[in-house]
């Protein structure tokens, strides 16, 4: 069996494993990956946190003349700012940490740069596109669920685009 920069490679692994941008063997890291069930319900709460947090900031900051609009547009933006500052400094949100989650590297043990977790995060800037911002957020999302449903090592499309960041469970 041949060995890589990127894990073994070679018989048993599989297309794409050992590959760049392909996903390691699940016992390369060791750790548990997060379910895709999890992860939904830690999604969840922190998109209630930020809808939260969104709604009355919009109040104070801007006029009342378009709420909405406004904080569909603020939201975008700030639910992209959270994720990438919780799992670069944190390495998790507090969806994923209240779940026993936490967000790893590609190597499995650090957190994120803040690139890798603004490519993993970008999907969210979605949202904010006129019109068909709502629909192409919610095919990301689908996306997303499918390839972390499909994926030996939990790992989404977005995971694989950020260079194989991980969540696991903690």
């Amino acid at each position: 069996m041949a060995t890589s920069n990127f894990g073994p490679t070679g018989p048993g692994y599989g297309p794409g494993y050992g590959q760049p941008g392909g996903y390691p063997p699940p016992q390369a890291w060791g750790q548990q990956p997060g379910g895709l069930g999890r992860r939904f319900w830690a999604r969840v709460i922190d998109g209630l946190l930020i809808g939260v947090v969104a709604f009355f900031l919009s109040l104070f900051l801007f006029s009342d003349d378009y709420p909405f609009l406004v904080t569909g547009l603020f939201s975008g933006v700030l639910t992209f700012g959270y994720f990438v500052l919780f799992e670069t400094s944190q390495g998790a949100t507090p969806g994923k940490r209240l779940l026993g989650l936490a967000v790893h590297g590609p190597d499995g043990v650090s957190k994120p740069t803040s690139s890798q977790a603004a490519v993993r995060n970008a999907f969210t800037l979605l949202a904010v596109v006129p019109y068909l911002g709502p629909l192409l957020a919610l095919v990301a999302y689908v996306v997303i669920a499918v390839t972390i449903s499909g994926s030996p090592t939990k790992q989404g499309k977005h995971d694989e685009l950020a260079g194989g960041t991980r969540v696991t469970r903690s």
